[in-house]
């Protein structure tokens, strides 16, 4: 069966919420009820007609073309099927997923995988700030499910996870893993100041150097734990890359000890 194909005929000249426009909300619905639904988020009303062009096709596998900086809440709350996107994303991609997999072939905006319960969410290009993260008044971010981010991210990646595992190829910007709650956190490349700031449980593996982690975390030695090489073996079918991370000695810090954290870091010994 072929995909259902949305084809943005021209950037929007305002935001759009996508959030309609997932697997389990479209099936069963013929060509012109799909037209219908609304996607608009100003007082001016725009439909899905107006916005793209629509072939229609299997909504389990979901296509969006031409994609755009101005499209909200791609993916959002998605249980079942496949969506990929071809272009950039607005804010919050992926948001309460709870299953499927969506694929961004481009960048991300802010709060991408926001909540997210389960599922795969992979970003070929960049991520925003915030990436897993709560919003405004929520005391939880990610809660499960896997993100793989192929290039750089940016600051607060993994800010306040309860679950879950995050993977970053690329650089990530500062307070990575701030407040985490538990889940796991790994960073390919160099990343910004204080990773797992104030954070109270959950693992963090950076690729590169120590140097940047807060005095408050406990040095532990370096060790060789079954424990790193089960995670290497859950990372490696995600990202090669990042598993490569677990062939040299790591150095175990403990912390955040500011706020009696019972975190653990993992950095290269060297």
């Amino acid at each position: 069966m072929k995909p259902l194909v949305f084809s943005l005929r021209a950037k929007p000249d305002q935001r759009l919420d996508l959030s309609p426009l997932v697997p389990h909300l479209l099936a069963g619905k013929t060509a012109s009820e799909i037209a219908a639904i609304a996607l608009g988020m100003t007082r001016h009303a725009v439909t899905v007609g107006d916005a793209f062009r629509v072939k229609m096709g299997d909504p389990q596998a979901l296509r969006i073309e031409g994609s755009s900086d101005r499209l909200d809440l791609v993916g959002h709350a998605m249980r079942d099927g496949e969506i990929v996107v071809e272009g950039d994303v607005g804010t919050r991609a992926g948001r309460l997923m709870s299953g499927g997999r969506l694929v961004i072939d481009g960048n991300a905006g802010p709060w991408a995988a926001s909540g997210m319960i389960d599922g795969t969410l992979e970003i070929t290009g960049t991520a925003g700030d915030r990436l897993g993260g709560p919003l405004a008044g929520e005391m939880a971010g990610m809660r499960g499910g896997v993100v793989v981010v192929r290039s750089d991210a940016g600051e607060r990646v993994g800010d306040r996870m309860r679950r879950g595992t995050i993977i970053v190829e690329g650089r990530s910007g500062a307070y990575a893993g701030s407040r985490m709650l538990a889940g796991t956190l790994v960073l390919r490349r160099t990343a910004g100041a204080l990773p797992g700031y104030l954070m109270r449980r959950g693992t963090i593996v950076l690729g590169e150097g120590c140097n940047v982690v807060s005095p408050t975390f406990a040095d532990c030695g370096v060790h060789d734990l079954v424990a790193t090489r089960l995670l290497a073996d859950f990372v490696r079918p995600c990202s090669a890359r990042a598993a490569a991370v677990f062939r040299s000695p790591l150095r175990r810090l403990a912390g955040d000890m500011a706020v009696l954290g019972k975190g653990e870091i993992f950095c290269p010994a060297r």
